[in-house]
């Protein structure tokens, strides 16, 4: 997605925060006591665990896929992109083969997608407009709003869960699809914005920070990050646009534990295995 200026300084500066602050943090000290009191140590939150990764398999993917949204379901992929037109997918995993596509109207720029029982949502960068599909044909089911922007979209077993670019989750209802909630994100304490796609993982949200090679771990009880994914260098191949053409996309196929990432334009799309922790 194109973003304004200021926020590229932040994109840059949310790396930046990812890349140093364990080392930023413990040398901060907390305020001197007085004299007179006993000085409690100072505590931190502890620096969550990092993780590389290994190339399972590797899958072809459409170049022309600036990727917004994507998830694996019933043995095929779902994807939305942005850009002018925007549109949600039926992708074929194993060749990349678009199986199924509706194009968005070209007012609207495409972002996250989930799928909820019988209906795929869908959401837009700006102005608040949410649309559900029907998951076998993507005939259009219906639409839904909601306030700021719209980013990354995934869902648990009771919610549907939103990110729209600030340093929070947002928890919508799956029926009426309103708000009734959200929980501000932090790394090591500190917030940590930019949160792009989402995915659901065995009780954690993982979403992509927009701009870097990063995939966050979230607690969405409290919002801290536990754990990080540096995916540095998965894609060897150079891009047309650097800035724009970034890592963002999670798939988890739950029940053979597959884990799938790709990113906007890129024309593969990996299965991958973490390493680590370390």
């Amino acid at each position: 997605m194109t973003r304004p200026a200021l926020r590229l300084i932040a994109a840059f500066a949310g790396l930046i925060s990812l890349a140093f602050a364990p080392t930023v943090v413990a040398q901060t000290s907390a305020p001197a006591a007085p004299v007179a009191q006993a000085v409690a140590p100072a505590t931190q939150p502890a620096r969550p665990p990092r993780y590389g990764y290994e190339i399972v398999a590797v899958y072809p993917h459409d170049p022309a896929a600036f990727t917004q949204g994507l998830e694996f379901h019933d043995g095929i992929l779902l994807e939305s992109t942005g850009r002018h037109p925007s549109s949600v997918r039926r992708v074929r995993l194993e060749d990349g083969v678009v199986l199924a596509k509706h194009d968005l109207d070209t007012q609207f720029f495409g972002e996250g997608l989930t799928a909820v029982g019988d209906r795929i949502l869908t959401l837009t960068w700006q102005g608040g407009h949410g649309f559900v599909w029907d998951i076998d044909d993507l005939e259009p089911a219906g639409t839904f709003s909601y306030s700021g922007e719209g980013w990354g979209l995934t869902h648990d077993d009771t919610r549907v869960i939103l990110s729209d670019g600030t340093a929070s989750l947002r928890f919508l209802d799956p029926v009426t699809l309103q708000q009734t909630g959200s929980v501000p994100v932090t790394y090591m304490g500190r917030p940590l914005n930019m949160l792009n796609e989402l995915e659901f993982i065995d009780g954690e949200v993982w979403a992509n920070v927009w701009q870097t090679s990063f995939i966050v771990r979230i607690n969405p009880a409290t919002g801290a990050v536990t754990g990080v994914i540096d995916l540095t260098g998965i894609l060897p191949d150079p891009v047309a646009n650097p800035i724009d053409d970034v890592l963002n996309g999670i798939a988890w196929d739950a029940a053979n534990r597959r884990l799938f990432v790709t990113g906007k334009n890129w024309p593969k799309l990996f299965e991958i295995r973490l390493t680590g922790p370390r």
